[in-house]
């Protein structure tokens, strides 16, 4: 009886720990219900409820206990660095990766009207539907195809302050500028129309080498940017974090009016039989955590493995969530679980101590063996 009563608080803790955070995310375009619900009030609920306290503060324990564990007992050592190792060797790919991530949505939001997030719709935005439509299809498809690839990042983050600008809930769209500033750096990568572009200039004796009209003015500046490709996963993780902390502090904590309404409407509570209360602060410290951990790069590709079981469950629970606005996250939490944590992270730091994790972009003895080279 007590090893079931046991059980069952633990996979509540898991469940409250893991499944809320995306799901209560992009609440303005989910729900506009905004009750007059103030923070102080859904603090009170949470502290004055015992059970609240102790799934809380259960989770926060499990995950400490999980991490120390890791640290002293290194459990599959080998199997941990032949994992790693195979996804560095992907590092070619990051560039391609990058540019669908940022891309694709792009195109979406572009098509369906819309300036990088659902709730800045042109309509909205007071700007003429045509003009982001054009912006969002043209940005989108040259960052997809590598046509003019670094110009097309710059255009994309100049709109993206625009569009902040004009109305500062495009903060829930952090990820795009961290996506962008990527793309700066990496360039188009392979494939790409650049890189074909690239090659016929390069070559002697081509025909489109003697018009080419931009190799000698911004080939010189690709490479002073390509310099600074080891500061790639450090840009997406502090992206990525911050839109975490907006997602948890800003539009759970400050405003849980619009997200116990999003509780209700989906009726959340049936999924974990919690209050509702405890269903949005378990959300918010959960985005909290993991972007704090990510900004600073702790455990970073665990918390990717967590950001992305959210995303799904955020997908299949939420039905009328626009899909196309979880690309972008998919792609760049999929570009850090090849990086890792990367330059000034503090994963950086622990395998310095422990001796697990060579630098972003190295090819390691081991990737070398995973893959038969």
């Amino acid at each position: 009886m007590v090893r079931n009563r046991v059980s069952a608080l633990v996979g509540a803790v898991l469940l409250l720990a893991m499944v809320p955070g995306r799901a209560l995310a992009h609440v303005r375009y989910v729900s506009p219900g905004s009750g007059g619900e103030k923070i102080l009030e859904l603090l009170a609920a949470v502290v004055t409820d015992p059970l609240a306290i102790a799934l809380l503060g259960g989770g926060g324990l499990s995950a400490l206990t999980a991490a120390v564990f890791y640290l002293r007992i290194r459990p599959f050592r080998a199997d941990f660095a032949v994992l790693r190792a195979t996804l560095r060797s992907y590092d070619d790919l990051l560039p391609w990766l990058a540019r669908l991530a940022v891309g694709l949505p792009l195109v979406g939001a572009g098509f369906t009207g819309y300036l990088y997030s659902p709730v800045a719709t042109a309509e909205y935005l007071g700007l003429p539907l045509a003009a982001v439509r054009l912006f969002g299809i043209g940005i989108g498809f040259l960052i997809v195809f590598g046509l003019a690839t670094r110009v097309a990042a710059l255009a994309g983050l100049a709109g993206y302050v625009f569009g902040l600008l004009l109305d500062p809930a495009l903060l829930l769209a952090l990820e795009f500028p961290a996506g962008l500033t990527a793309i700066l750096l990496l360039g188009g990568g392979r494939p790409s129309a650049d890189h074909v572009f690239s090659r016929l200039a390069d070559a002697d004796g081509t025909f489109y080498r003697e018009i080419d009209p931009i190799r000698e003015t911004l080939h010189p500046i690709g490479d002073r940017l390509a310099d600074a490709t080891h500061l790639v996963p450090m840009v997406v993780r502090v992206g990525l974090g911050a839109s975490f902390l907006y997602l948890g502090v800003v539009q759970k904590l400050f405003t849980p009016g619009q997200a116990l309404a999003v509780v209700a409407k989906y009726d959340l509570t049936s999924i974990v039989p919690v209050s509702p209360e405890l269903w949005v602060v378990g959300a918010a410290l959960t985005e909290t955590a993991i972007g704090v951990a990510l900004a600073l790069g702790l455990f970073t590709r665990a918390c990717c493995g967590i950001s992305i079981f959210m995303f799904v469950t955020t997908l299949l629970g939420l039905p009328d969530d626009p899909v196309m606005a979880h690309v972008s996250l998919f792609g760049l939490v999929s570009v850090l679980v090849i990086t890792g944590g990367g330059a000034y992270s503090l994963d950086r730091r622990l395998a310095e101590r422990f001796g697990t994790e060579s630098r972003f972009g190295e090819r390691s003895e081991v990737a070398g063996t995973a893959l038969g080279d």
